[in-house]
């Protein structure tokens, strides 16, 4: 019923939007993007801590641009800064427990962007994570190879480098508003 005289009949809110659906093809292709991107960077991570191990001597720093970016062996137990040296296995639920939300994300990108977000994302957290678990000293206790050493406040990795680039672009994304499945679908424009 209508409360008063002129009133219209329907609110004049729009409608909420909705996610729109994903067409399968374009799913594919972006899952696919993203997971060869993860592919790549575990690739690049790990190959790379196999040269660190293979060629630098821990505690002998090599200068690349001055002193600012140096090449630094070192085993890290714990996140970056050398956080949590005593709390490895929580720092390893941790990343599973990231793993796994990126995991169930990966199924509704609908974006490039966030794609490669999360393509970054899963290949820098299995490239730690492998570490994590399978160097010393022990499963799930595993100490992460870093080498990269910025301006003497903190030493990473490839993968770091993967996790921070991901994170920063999730972070424009959500200022941006934009949701893993890509903007909404407004029905009025459903035409357009």
């Amino acid at each position: 019923m209508q409360e008063e005289a002129g009133t219209p009949l329907t609110s004049s809110h729009p409608a909420p939007s909705t996610p729109p659906p994903v067409p399968p093809g374009r799913q594919r292709r972006l899952t696919t993007l993203l997971l060869g991107l993860a592919l790549a960077v575990l690739v690049v991570d790990q190959g790379t801590k196999v040269w660190a191990l293979n060629t630098l001597t821990p505690g002998e720093k090599i200068d690349l641009i001055g002193s600012f970016i140096s090449l630094n062996l070192i085993r890290n137990p714990g996140a970056a800064f050398s956080i949590g040296d005593g709390a490895t296995w929580i720092l390893t639920i941790v990343s599973l427990a990231i793993l796994g939300w990126v995991l169930v994300a990966a199924r509704k990108v609908g974006t490039r962007a966030w794609a490669v977000a999360l393509g970054l994302l899963l290949g820098g957290a299995l490239g730690n994570l492998g570490d994590r678990f399978f160097r010393e000293p022990g499963p799930g206790r595993g100490h992460v190879v870093d080498f990269i050493d910025y301006f003497g406040w903190f030493i990473g990795n490839v993968a770091d480098i993967a996790i921070v680039v991901g994170a920063g672009v999730i972070m424009v994304l959500a200022y941006r508003g934009t949701p893993v499945s890509g903007p909404p679908h407004h029905p009025e424009h459903a035409h357009d």
